[in-house]
C-alpha cells in the first residue's frame, strides 16, 4: 500500500530552487527502489531548519539575463526537484515527474507495454536488469538477472537514472527497442525485442499430488487475495506440503509480503522490522490468517528475488517455517516511502532499512539459500524445482 504524504512544500522548491539542476543533477544515477511502503509515522531528522538558495536563485538569474535560447520553466522546476533528491546520494531516493509517476503507478497496477524486465542500479551506478519476468520478451531474448544494460538502441546511458532508462525501452507494443548488455564482465553484446503489453496475475498455482506450487512473480495489488485462494484451494485439496517459489520476483507492497508470510506464520509472529540506525521504528506482525501453518514448505530464491520476497523468505526461514533452496537472493534491505506533490510529481524516500526476524539486514549481501542449487543450462529442465519437490516429499514421509 502506498500511501500519500505531503511533507515537501512544491511552491518552495519551485521558487526558489528552480535550477538545482544544474547544481546538482549531472552523473548522479538514480536507483529504483523496488519495496514500496505505506508511510511511517514519525518525524525524520533535517539538516537544519532552512536550506540557503541565494546562490541557486543567483544562478537563475543569470540564466535568464544570459542564456542563450528557451528556458522551459517546468523542465527546470522539474529538473530542481530531481536535483535534490538525487543530491542526498542515495539509489533508491528518487524523483519522479508526473509522467514518470505514472509509470510507475502503472506498474504497481500490473499493466505496461515493454519487454517485461525489472531494472535497479548497482553500487557502482550501472543500469542492471533484477529479473526479467517469465514468458514476456526480456526473458524469452535471454536476459539475465544482474545482466548490465551498456545502451538502448545504440545510444548510452551512462549517467541517467533507471526510470529515464526504462522510458527509453518502453514504447507501443509491437515496437523494436535494442540493448548493448554486459554480462559477467565479458564484452557488449546487443540483443534486440520486441515490445509488447504486460499484464499478468502475480500468484499462479496448481497442485501435484499431496504437494502445492504456488509461484509469485511480484508482489502488486492482487498478491495478496490471489495468494489467500490458492492456500484456501490447498487446503481443500488435502495439500500436505508446498512450494513457494520467488524466484525472479523484484518485489512490490510490504503489507502484500506480509500478508503471504502470514498465511505459515502464527497472528503476531514478527515478519519484517524497519531500523533508522539502531533504532527499531517499527515492526509488522503476522496477521493470522495462516491456512498454510505447520506444512512442510520450501521457498525457492535466486538472484533475481529481491526486497518483498527477500522479506517473505526471511520471515518464513526465521521463524523455522521453510527451508530456502536455490541460489543468493539479490540484496535489497531497505524501505522506501512514497511522498506525492500536488502536480502530479512524487518522489520516493529511504527512510528505514529492513531487517529479518532473527535481526539481520540483507542489504547488498542477500539471503543464502539453505540449499544451494545452480538452475539447469538445459531447456526444460528445473533441478532447483526438483530439489524442492524432494526435500517437501522427504518431510513428508
Amino acid at each position: 500500500m502506498v500511501k500519500p504524504h505531503r511533507r515537501w512544500s512544491l511552491l518552495r522548491v519551485v521558487a526558489t530552487a528552480v535550477v538545482a539542476v544544474f547544481l546538482f543533477s549531472a552523473g548522479l544515477a538514480i536507483g529504483r527502489g523496488n519495496l514500496r511502503i505505506s508511510g511511517l509515522s514519525f518525524k525524520a531528522p533535517v539538516v537544519s531548519s532552512q536550506l540557503n538558495y541565494s546562490s541557486v536563485d543567483q544562478v537563475y538569474s543569470l540564466l535568464q539575463s544570459d542564456y542563450d535560447g528557451t528556458l522551459n520553466q517546468t523542465k527546470l522546476i522539474d529538473g530542481a526537484k530531481a536535483g535534490l533528491v538525487s543530491a542526498a546520494g542515495d539509489p533508491y531516493t528518487e524523483y519522479f515527474d508526473p509522467a514518470q509517476a505514472r509509470v510507475f503507478n502503472q506498474e504497481l497496477a500490473g499493466t505496461i507495454s515493454g519487454i517485461g524486465a525489472e531494472l535497479d542500479a548497482d553500487s557502482s551506478g550501472n543500469i542492471v536488469i533484477v529479473s526479467p519476468i517469465a514468458g514476456y520478451p526480456a526473458a524469452k531474448a535471454g536476459l539475465q538477472a544482474k545482466d548490465i544494460i551498456a545502451g538502448v538502441n545504440d545510444k548510452t546511458i551512462s549517467g541517467m537514472s533507471v526510470d529515464s532508462v526504462v522510458n527509453e525501452i518502453r514504447g507501443k507494443a509491437g515496437t523494436k527497442v535494442t540493448l548493448t548488455i554486459v554480462r559477467n564482465q565479458g564484452n557488449p553484446f546487443d540483443v534486440t525485442i520486441t515490445r509488447q503489453n504486460i499484464t499478468i496475475p502475480s500468484v499462479t498455482w496448481s497442485e501435484s499430488g499431496s504437494v502445492g506450487y504456488m509461484k509469485i512473480s511480484q508482489f502488486t495489488n492482487d498478491t495478496s487475495s490471489l495468494a489467500a485462494k490458492a492456500a484456501a484451494e490447498f487446503k481443500t485439496k488435502g495439500v500436505k506440503g508446498v512450494v513457494l517459489d520467488l524466484r525472479g520476483n523484484p518485489g512490490g507492497y510490504l503489507s502484500a509480503a506480509v500478508d503471504v508470510s502470514s498465511l505459515w506464520l502464527q497472528k503476531g509472529q514478527t515478519v519484517v522490522s524497519e531500523r533508522r540506525g539502531s533504532t527499531i521504528i517499527d515492526t509488522e506482525t503476522a496477521t493470522g490468517n495462516d491456512l498454510l501453518n505447520g506444512l512442510p514448505t520450501v521457498v525457492l530464491i535466486d538472484g533475481g528475488s529481491a526486497s518483498a520476497s527477500e522479506i517473505t523468505a526471511g520471515a518464513l526461514h526465521d521463524n523455522h517455517d521453510a527451508t530456502l533452496v536455490g541460489q543468493q537472493s539479490f540484496g535489497k534491505g531497505s524501505v522506501q516511502q512514497v511522498e506525492n506533490l500536488s502536480d502530479g510529481s512524487e518522489v520516493k524516500i529511504t527512510i528505514a532499512h529492513w531487517y529479518t526476524p532473527n535481526g539481520v539486514n540483507i542489504n547488498k549481501k542477500g539471503i543464502t539459500p539453505d540449499v544451494v542449487v545452480s538452475p539447469s543450462t538445459t531447456a526444460g529442465q528445473d533441478p532447483q524445482l526438483d530439489k524442492a519437490n524432494s526435500i517437501v516429499q522427504s518431510k513428508l514421509q
